[in-house]
């Protein structure tokens, strides 16, 4: 087994005053060359956009982007004419493709948003651009992971990708055990709250963890913990 610790204070910082991001991988004018991507996962932005602000229109492709409302509501526009609000408790993707424009804004002038952007690498290039979001149970992934972003799961939203991301909401003392879903694939964990143990190594809110070579998490909750898992292909 090989790891690699990813601290929450050692992500890169972008602070625009309407956005506030910290970034697991190398992005904008952060670049870290040990830090480019941890297999066909090349994004993990963690951000805070103030009331009314957002994103303009802004052209993609060959990428799959999965944005992860954590609290807030974001509305999203694209070129292909869909208008969507994401909430809490949603998860979009879209598939970029042979190309997109969107925009991603906060819904509300009152609040701020926060919300996780992920890119990931697709299996496939140049595919007709595709969009998809579906709204998942709370309760459904208390002391379980809820796979929510799957290429073979019709419950999760589906990626142009061999990856799987579940997010789990764990009382203190859980343990449980994750599967890799495909042969060769590493798992990234992020800690949205809390302190957990995964395969021995202790993490708390806003810290990542890239493990290879094995195919079996070990998980062990310290305190009333949140995690998003992502089961990640190395090669592509």
């Amino acid at each position: 087994m090989k790891t690699i610790f990813h601290p929450a204070d050692s992500r890169g910082k972008a602070d625009h005053g309407w956005l506030k991001s910290y970034h697991s991988f190398s992005f904008g004018q952060y670049h870290d060359a040990t830090r480019m991507h941890f297999g066909a996962l090349r994004v993990l932005n963690d951000d805070t956009v103030a009331a009314g602000m957002g994103f303009g229109k802004h052209p993609h492709d060959n990428m799959e982007i999965v944005s992860i409302p954590l609290s807030g509501d974001l509305q999203h526009q694209d070129s292909t004419g869909r208008n969507e609000i994401i909430r809490e408790n949603d998860v979009q993707i879209m598939s970029a493709g042979a190309g997109i424009a969107h925009s991603e804004m906060n819904a509300n002038k009152d609040k701020e948003v926060k919300f996780l952007q992920i890119w990931v690498f697709p299996k496939e290039r140049n595919i007709a651009p595709r969009y998809e979001q579906k709204s998942f149970d709370p309760a459904k992934r208390t002391n379980q992971l809820l796979t929510v972003v799957a290429p073979d799961e019709s419950q999760a939203v589906w990626i142009n990708q061999d990856a799987w991301f579940s997010l789990g909401n764990f009382d203190a003392g859980f343990t449980t055990q994750y599967q890799s879903k495909k042969s060769g694939n590493g798992f990234y964990v992020f800690v949205l709250e809390g302190q957990v143990d995964i395969n021995g190594v202790s993490l708390n809110t806003r810290d990542g963890l890239g493990i290879t070579e094995t195919d079996q998490l070990h998980i062990t909750a310290g305190t009333n913990s949140q995690i998003l898992l992502m089961d990640i292909p190395m090669q592509f």
